[in-house]
């Protein structure tokens, strides 16, 4: 059943079949909508990426949060990291099975982003 507002005959109004904590969206959201972490998802999506190229493809994040984001996509089991035996030490990241489960809705996103009109303004945080 919907969540819905209902109101008494009084007037008082209280709400009916609430989401439980947290509802299915946030859930979801709390894994994914973290900053960066869409982007990362999408750049791992073909193919092992080394760190430093996947730096380079996310313009406008910082090492350190791209190091965050992708400990906590591991830790979560979306994103597969391999230290490989080179000199020097090779790093590289790769979707999951898991982790491709995300790219239907990231893929839909994109489209809407891009159909957005041009004249909506974007803040930065």
């Amino acid at each position: 059943m919907e969540a819905r507002i209902e109101v008494d005959d009084a007037g008082r109004r209280s709400a009916m079949n609430t989401c439980a904590e947290p509802c299915a969206i946030e859930r979801g959201m709390r894994i994914i909508g973290g900053k960066w972490t869409g982007s990362i998802l999408w750049h791992v999506k073909d193919g092992p990426v080394r760190f430093n190229d996947l730096a380079r493809m996310i313009g406008g994040a910082s090492k350190k949060m791209i190091t965050e984001r992708l400990r906590q996509l591991t830790d979560q089991g979306l994103v597969r990291r391999e230290v490989l035996d080179t000199a020097p030490i090779t790093v590289t990241y790769e979707i999951t099975d898991f982790g491709r489960t995300a790219l239907g809705f990231l893929d839909e996103l994109r489209k809407w982003s891009e159909g957005l009109p041009k004249t909506l303004a974007v803040k930065k945080r």
